[in-house]
């Protein structure tokens, strides 16, 4: 009997939802596949402990155990807790109103669902998560005897562990998530699976989180648009000059030295909050520094080659492009790092060739003084340096994506676990967000240039110490760079806490104005006057103590960016020229701006 063209094949027969988890399926055994293929050969009994954090808890636990009594009256502590919240809670399950136990903090975007508060189950469930981790971050804070180093260790793995067991980052205790399961019938968690596969087989089987799409942004298109030229070109930079945008310039050209962590275009993300266009609107003639993203055949670059290929060379290209020997300089972040060691180089040499070839520094959030170096001076120790040094000379380099890592960890619940749920929990692809774009635009580092800054800054804090390094074969002291100084720092900064920044009004010679600026590392820079957003403080005068600073500090409404160009243009005189278009001096046109070595991703 010959089949029906009505009946159903074997293929018709098999639901329909069953397919996703047939294509999953095989994708995942694919993906494990691949990647044994690929590495099978390099597997190796892991390092247990990479970071080295279990020392530290474990000298936590010694001391913790010498106090039984203290033990003892923490746990209290914690019962006493909960049983305020037991009857809190029942309190709120007979109809009654009950003041809440334990509320997140202000800022604390995990617990936005109303029915984290309306829903006394999930309320419980989250009040008592809350109960809990504050006992737990504040017991292992009071643990006497811990030296700085090791409690700072402790107490950030604490908060890591504490922020990863939030019941927001589980599919059953999250409202969220369960109300998207039921509404659409299981397929968020489908489409979650498939976003994990894809994180995974982008990150050759490390999960690589996706923050924003991708594909919606491309440098020099929608991001990184001002208009110019590149200049000049060497092993490690493009110097980038931008074109004018008004008749006549300043005489003293700007040269901008961006970190090399991450790519240049944070000053250019779009034309309404860019700061290079805003200063060229300004009158100012802008130079950009873009660092290459360094492979293994620049494995012995140096942090002299930093100094010498990048602000000197990006100086002396200048020159030969508007025929000035002075520049107004700006550094940012580890950028500024260098440039305050490249002043203090130029200090220190005889003769003319660098003498008066800076006439202002500007710092955007930096360090010179690492003895209060915040968060990331956990993740660098003599065990943790031996084992970046050990991986970073069998390939040259660190990778970017580790660099990435370190970062997002510092900020773990925006960075990290908002997209777990968001990608993964709610099936959802994350937001088109320039900001981070760039955040994931990360850029590798030599491994001889690396290794001199983590152990030169962070670990033995010696750039602070007059003579206590040495950039091209010079001792240097910071202590001589004599140039009139502008810091800017910002009051939320994970990276470059504002304190720490500070201590560099007592270091430089000069005169020094110091600016703090509301918000974070990047909002609290990136912030245009047309924004009208946040707040910043001045005072001119700089005591000793931060604090005391703040205290007599005037508040201004907006950004701080109109009180910078006032005062650079007052350091570098009144005279204006022509404005100057890139490549009519003497150096010639090589690209049209961004370059190619901001096009250079981290693979």
């Amino acid at each position: 009997m010959s089949k029906k063209p009505s009946d159903p094949t074997p293929a018709e027969n098999t639901p329909e939802s069953a397919n996703p988890y047939i294509e999953i399926a095989e994708r995942s055994q694919r993906l494990v596949n691949d990647w044994l293929t690929r590495h099978g050969n390099e597997i190796q009994a892991p390092d247990v402990d990479p970071l080295n954090v279990g020392e530290a808890f474990l000298e936590m636990t010694r001391h913790m155990m010498a106090n039984p009594q203290k033990m003892m009256e923490s746990g209290l502590s914690l019962w006493q807790g909960y049983m305020e919240l037991w009857q809190s809670t029942a309190l709120r399950m007979m109809g009654a109103e009950a003041e809440p136990v334990a509320q997140p903090a202000r800022d604390d975007r995990r617990f936005r669902d109303e029915a984290w508060t309306e829903n006394q189950v999930f309320d419980y469930i989250k009040q008592s998560y809350l109960l809990t981790a504050k006992w737990l971050e504040s017991t292992v804070h009071d643990v006497e005897g811990l030296d700085r180093k090791t409690q700072h260790k402790v107490d950030f793995y604490t908060k890591q562990f504490v922020n990863a067991l939030s019941p927001t980052n589980f599919l059953m205790t999250n409202p969220e998530a369960l109300r998207a399961t039921v509404e659409s019938k299981g397929e968020n968690l489908v489409n979650g699976l498939n976003n994990l596969l894809e994180d995974l087989e982008r990150g050759d089987g490390k999960l690589a989180i996706r923050m924003t799409d991708m594909e919606a942004f491309e440098i020099g298109k929608n991001v990184a648009t001002a208009k110019g030229k590149v200049v000049y070109r060497n092993d490690l930079i493009e110097l980038i000059q931008f074109d004018p945008l008004t008749d006549k310039v300043s005489q003293t050209p700007l040269l901008i030295v961006p970190p090399w962590i991450n790519k240049f275009y944070i000053l250019d993300l779009r034309p309404e909050n860019s700061f290079i266009r805003w200063a060229s609107e300004q009158g100012h003639t802008v130079f950009v520094i873009s660092w290459v993203n360094p492979d293994a055949k620049l494995a012995r670059k140096t942090y002299d080659d930093y100094m010498l290929e990048g602000p000197l060379a990006a100086m002396d290209a200048i020159e030969q492009a508007t025929g000035e020997r002075a520049v107004n300089i700006i550094g940012y972040c580890l950028g500024g790092t260098l440039t305050a060691a490249t002043l203090a180089w130029m200090a220190a040499q005889k003769g003319k060739q660098w003498k008066d070839r800076v006439k202002s520094a500007t710092f955007f959030t930096t360090m010179v003084d690492f003895a209060e170096a915040g968060d990331l001076s956990v993740f660098v120790d003599e065990t943790q340096l031996a084992n970046m040094e050990a991986k970073m000379n069998e390939r040259g380099y660190l990778e970017g994506t580790e660099m990435a890592t370190t970062f997002n960890m510092l900020r773990a619940n925006d960075l990290i676990w908002s997209f777990v749920v968001n990608n993964y929990l709610l099936g959802k692809d994350p937001f088109p967000f320039d900001l981070l774009f760039w955040n994931s635009d990360s850029t590798r580092m030599p491994a001889a240039m690396h290794a001199f800054y983590l152990r030169n800054m962070y670990l033995e804090n010696k750039l602070a110490t007059p003579g206590g390094i040495s950039l091209a074969g010079t001792p240097i002291d910071l202590t001589r760079v004599d140039v009139p100084t502008y810091m800017i720092s910002t009051r939320e900064d994970h990276i470059a806490p504002w304190k720490a920044t500070y201590a560099g009004t007592q270091i430089y010679k000069g005169p020094v104005r110091f600016v703090l600026s509301a918000s974070g590392h990047i909002a609290g820079v990136i912030n245009p006057p047309a924004a009208n957003k946040y707040c910043y403080w001045t005072n001119a005068q700089t005591p000793k103590d931060p604090d005391a600073w703040l205290d007599k500090a005037k508040q201004h409404q907006g950004s701080w960016w109109p009180d910078w160009d006032a005062w650079v243009k007052k350091q570098a005189g009144k005279k204006t020229v022509p404005a100057r278009i890139p490549g009519d001096g003497k150096l010639p046109a090589l690209d049209d701006a961004p370059g190619t070595y901001v096009k250079i991703r981290v693979s």
